[in-house]
């Protein structure tokens, strides 16, 4: 199963985003046009403007403003990937060098900031107030979420409940604001766009914890990171969490010990994965994703069968199943 089978109910709607959001993108100024260019090079799977799409055609269908809250939440999205490999100091991005590897730190900041202010003023400019609100929220939560995690890192002091605060600030609150956005879109009926956002936060913790537990599990040329990559940055995740909590104190001193020295975590991540292994830690992590798989699929489940409906359940399953 790949992404393009799972979201094929709208693949023409896709085509017609791209086209859309290629638009929206061009800039007069000849540096930020060669830059917003290159952001369409580095394109992903584009999963975010898919929910919203289908999200539309679940509640009613794809409209004109379905295509707007696409590219809003495309924009968006963009704009904290550039921020995001700016932070971590990443040179690499989908296979191509990054924005901030080839134009340096401040481009790449003040690019994120027009990426995100052009997606706001496109709102402003069609009166997609309703869109303005859930993707400000979205902001507010992923950049609250950052720092959380960051705090956390550095006392190396992070709870389960500190963890699925996280990422469901830095992860699933975009998720759930781009399938709001797809049925406000679409419908002004409130249940139908607070069922939409609850899959959308729901399917968001249950992939970020499947993306955590790659960093254990995971085959490295399918991933693009290597195995224990997390551990090498100090990323403290689920898997982690659970078997420090189930470790007697010596051996938690001991794990503590490795992560606490970069020198450590480069030469011993190996160890720290065979540790979280024997604790259980991946079993219970995934056991978590499953539980927040589940509730994705309830939320929709009052809504009637269709295609785009059958996508958005495949969805969860592709997400469950996925291996990169």
């Amino acid at each position: 199963m790949n992404i393009k089978d799972v979201t094929a109910s709208v693949t023409d709607e896709i085509v017609l985003f791209q086209q859309k959001y290629k638009q929206v993108l061009y800039a007069r100024n000849t540096l930020v046009d060669k830059v917003s260019r290159y952001v369409l090079k580095q394109q992903g799977k584009q999963i975010r403007p898919a929910m919203v799409l289908l999200s539309a055609k679940l509640c009613g269908g794809v409209t004109e403003s379905s295509y707007r809250a696409a590219i809003m939440v495309e924009l968006l999205h963009s704009a904290t990937l550039i921020h995001d490999d700016v932070v971590d100091g990443a040179e690499m991005r989908r296979g191509l060098p990054s924005i901030n590897a080839l134009w340096k730190n401040k481009i790449s900041v003040l690019m994120g900031d027009y990426l995100l202010s052009r997606g706001l003023l496109y709102s402003l400019e069609h009166k997609d107030y309703g869109f303005l609100h859930l993707v400000s929220e979205a902001v507010r939560r992923m950049s609250e979420g950052e720092i959380l995690q960051i705090q956390k890192t550095r006392s190396l002091d992070i709870s389960e409940e500190d963890y699925l605060s996280v990422i469901s600030d830095k992860t699933a609150s975009l998720i759930s604001s781009s399938c709001g956005m797809g049925a406000m879109s679409a419908t002004s009926d409130e249940s139908r766009i607070d069922a939409m956002k609850s899959y959308g936060e729901y399917l968001g913790l249950a992939f970020q914890i499947r993306d955590d537990l790659l960093d254990y599990t995971g085959d490295s040329k399918k991933t693009g990171k290597q195995m224990g990559i997390d551990i090498k940055d100090k990323k403290i995740t689920l898997p982690l969490i659970y078997a420090l909590r189930h470790a007697p104190a010596a051996e938690q001193k001991k794990i503590r010990s490795i992560l606490k020295s970069s020198r450590k975590r480069a030469m011993k991540s190996e160890e720290v994965i065979a540790f979280v292994t024997g604790k259980g830690g991946l079993d219970y992590a995934a056991k978590i994703a499953e539980g927040f798989a589940l509730k994705a699929v309830d939320s929709i489940s009052s809504f009637p069968d269709s295609s785009a409906k059958t996508s958005l359940l495949r969805l969860v399953d592709f997400v469950m199943i996925r291996q990169y």
